[in-house]
């Protein structure tokens, strides 16, 4: 595909059909009664039509995420155009918008920044990797902000922002909805959900709303076992959660609502279907001496020596004060979130890989070895801000925002019985000297790391009306940083860095300026300038003691990386009709110091470093359309170039980590899109005033690249993998090629829906991923490969009945 021209036919289409519509819209003779609903956002931190927004966005309502059955993040991104979700297990997904991507960050790289802020309403929640994945339930809408956002939300929304919009208490009336879900894995298990909403007005000036839900997730992974059996279902989980908020209006001028959200989600697996695992491959041999049968995985399938699990405990505590005065509004909003995960997984393979290298006898490889990565957050967030309130061509918004945030990560590695084994084979007192009095016995790796992160900033941005057509918007924000991390890295595996304290600091402007330009009441266009920034930081140390001596040459020298900045121009349209909605956009982003991720190979660690220069380049649009009373169709859609601009090389000459100028960035497939269509009629064998409807949403995925080094895996052009693990184990010489090609194929789900809607009552049965396909979401490796390789997956085709009621 030659995506820069399709890019640029695409924009010039969009174009000539904007001119159309623009002349088109004065014949507007459409006298049906249906009309979509008007959706009101606050994406400019002031309540506005979606039309009105300068800038490119997306807001996916309660009842289009109830059309859809979209239950989590990802299930919206279905239907909207640039948003991708790269799945890197239950509660560690990462969220690009328009192709702005560093590729896979990993659990132990805490102090690598998000790319896209995430929002609850206005407390920010993003913490990069661990995104909280959020239940949907009573939503509002969610919106999608597209291009840096960085002038009213800071950094780490320098692709974009995702806000959730909560229903806030209502003084109208004691209402409430229930809603139960009961589903079915095709060869897994069995999952569902009760959830439940009730707003009571305690009098006319406080109301109280409340939400619980509990989910029990299905799972479809099956895991090998040493003794020969197989364990169904491993990645079972469950999510349980609520929110609690009370709304007080001591007058008609104040408001003032407190809240608490907590969510626990636990995993007992992850969804991770292998190819080789050290103690399970093809190539051992049952004859040899210590040697072990030969495996062959299927399709989602796995092998482990011990139980994996994942636990995440959010809490958010956050206070909203609004005051209205003559002509403005005062918002004060204090946030405080605090967090609590634990990621526990069976790193058996990788320290029996570093056993089989040290010579350590077979029963030391065999020994079960559990990595326990865990992330504690403590963050307050303060913002204050003033906007205007009224009707004049000026508007503004002026605010100035604080936060501390301190995230304590600490890593070990519990392994029964190895220092015996160290001292035996290295030398008594081995164990303990590399301990250096800071890691328990038998970890042959303890790490720990606590980041203090503090910024300050303030913003501004005006509006003015320069015609009743032409409106303009200029804003900026000043920002300052400033992070302090503590490096402890001891234990046989580690560095022996003991307190190693670094600190980075940052300082800068970001600006916007924007222009919306009304052709007729129905059609709008836009342009935007726009600036976004993401804070740069230091380096991990890396396993020094696992390094090889040319890995430990190549990636020795990668001590810290400096600012992400991004300059973003899009144009864009949007068209309201009665029956129909266009949102398009065509975009341009150039980035410098692009932080990319990569593996550093045999040491087990990942490093950060720039990029010099990159680009986006692309189109987005969505639509909706209603051309007769009883069907409906939606589509979302992006077409997007992104690629690096600079090629980095090593101490050795040789392109590092497949940054070469033209290569493609990691997670961002070229093409994606999703397509919901909805036949409505009457549900008379119920009632005369029952409807039913059916619906199919139709999502592609383009082919993506996990990190930007499997697209040269083979050689410049070349993402075939041909690895060896180099560990004669099991029978196995270590020599034997496992060949893999590291360019996710491109996947196409499709998901059904029949509903019926009954005056208070919604029922719903759905099949999803009805073509049971199993999609390559990422690509897992261990120890740069030598000890495990396989992919994560996607859920298997699922049946389910959801009943939902209002009152």
């Amino acid at each position: 595909m030659n995506t820069k021209k399709t890019i640029l036919l695409g924009t010039s289409a969009v174009a000539l059909a904007v001119a159309g519509m623009g002349a088109a819209s004065a014949q507007d003779s459409d006298t049906n009664d249906f009309a979509f609903e008007e959706i009101t956002v606050t994406a400019t931190k002031r309540a506005s039509s979606i039309q009105d927004v300068p800038f490119s966005i997306n807001a996916q309502t309660a009842a289009d995420m109830e059309r859809t059955g979209s239950k989590n993040l990802e299930d919206v991104a279905r239907n909207i155009a640039g948003l991708q979700i790269q799945n890197l297990g239950p509660g560690q997904s990462q969220v690009a918008i328009r192709g702005v991507s560093a590729g896979q960050i990993v659990r132990d790289q805490p102090g690598v920044k998000e790319q896209v802020g995430v929002y609850l309403d206005e407390s920010v929640i993003s913490l990069s990797l661990f995104t909280p994945d959020l239940d949907l339930y009573d939503l509002n809408r969610l919106e999608t902000l597209r291009g840096p956002q960085g002038t009213l939300f800071g950094s780490g929304s320098i692709g974009g922002t995702i806000r959730y919009i909560t229903n806030q208490p209502s003084f109208d009336a004691i209402e409430g909805s229930f809603e139960a879900d009961l589903n079915t894995i095709k060869g897994g298990g069995t999952g569902g959900s009760v959830k439940g909403m009730i707003n009571v007005p305690l009098s006319d000036k406080v109301a109280v709303r409340a939400v619980a839900y509990h989910t029990e997730y299905g799972g479809f992974i099956d895991a090998r076992r040493e003794d020969g059996s197989t364990d169904s279902n491993v990645n079972s989980g469950t999510r349980t959660g609520g929110r609690l908020a009370l709304t007080w209006q001591p007058n008609d001028n104040v408001s003032i609502t407190p809240r608490v959200i907590y969510q626990e989600i636990e995993a007992d697996g992850f969804n991770r279907q292998e190819v080789f695992n050290l103690y399970a491959n093809p190539f051992t041999d049952a004859s040899a001496t210590d040697g072990r049968a030969p495996v062959t995985f299927g399709e989602r399938e796995q092998f482990l020596l011990l139980d994996e699990g994942f636990k995440d405990e959010t809490m958010i505590a956050d206070a909203t004060i609004t005051i209205a005065g003559e002509g403005y509004e005062v918002t004060s909003v204090t946030s405080y979130t605090e967090r609590d995960i634990l990621v526990s997984r069976d790193a058996s393979a990788l320290t029996g890989s570093v056993s089989v290298d040290l010579q350590y006898p077979v029963e030391a490889v065999m020994l079960p070895s559990n990595l326990r990565d865990t992330t504690k957050v403590d963050s307050l967030t303060q913002e204050i801000r003033v906007a205007s309130d009224n009707d004049t061509d000026l508007q503004w918004v002026l605010g100035g925002f604080i936060s501390k945030t301190d995230r304590f990560y600490r890593q070990f590695l519990p392994t029964p019985g190895y220092d015996a084994f160290t001292d035996a084979v290295l030398g008594a007192g081995t164990a303990e000297a590399t301990a250096a009095g800071v890691a328990p016995a038998d970890s042959p790796f303890y790490s720990e790391l606590p980041y203090t992160l503090t910024q300050i900033s303030g913003f501004g941005e005006f509006s003015y009306d320069l015609t009743d057509r032409l409106q303009v918007t200029a804003g900026g924000r000043f920002y300052g940083y400033r992070e302090e991390r503590s490096v402890t890295q001891v234990g046989l595996f580690g560095n022996g860095v003991v307190n190693q304290v670094d600190t980075t600091s940052s300082s800068g402007f970001t600006p916007r300026i924007l222009a919306n330009y009304d052709i007729s009441n129905d059609v709008t266009v836009n342009a935007q300038v726009s600036k976004g920034f993401r804070l740069g930081g230091v380096n991990d140390p890396l396993n020094t003691a696992l390094c090889n001596e040319s890995d430990l040459k190549v990636f020795g020298g990668f001590q810290d990386y400096n600012d992400e900045t991004l300059w973003n121009y899009e144009a864009g349209v949007k068209v309201n009709k009665r029956k129909f909605s266009l949102n398009a956009a065509a975009f341009y982003t150039s980035i410098k110091n692009l932080q990319v991720t990569l593996d550093a190979g045999s040491c087990s660690s990942r490093i950060s470093f720039n990029v010099p220069e990159a680009h986006t380049m692309g189109i987005e649009a969505e639509f909706k359309a209603r051309p007769v009373d009883n069907f409906e169709f939606t589509f979302a859609g992006s077409l997007i170039e992104s690629e690096f601009d600079s090629t980095v090389v090593d101490s050795n000459g040789d392109v590092l980590g497949g940054v070469r100028k033209g290569n493609r960035l990691a997670s961002v497939p070229e093409f994606q899109f999703g397509s919901t269509a909805t036949y409505f009629f009457p549900a008379e064998f119920i009632s005369d005033d029952a409807e039913a409807y059916v619906s199919a949403t139709f999502q592609y995925r383009g082919s993506i690249f996990t990190q930007p080094g499997d697209q040269e895996a083979g050689g410049e052009g070349n993402s075939i993998l041909r690895q060896t693990s180099g560990l004669a184990f099991g029978g196995a010489s270590g020599a034997d090629v496992t060949e893999l090609d590291l360019e996710l194929d491109p996947y196409k789900t499709l998901n059904f829906a029949f509903g019926i809607n009954w005056e208070k009552w919604d029922f719903v049965a759905y099949v999803n991923n009805v073509t049971d396909e199993n999609a390559n979401l990422s690509f897992d490796r261990e120890r740069g490969g030598r000890a495990r390789l396989g992919f994560r997956t996607n859920q298997p085709r699922t049946y389910g009945i959801t009943v939902r009621t209002r009152f």
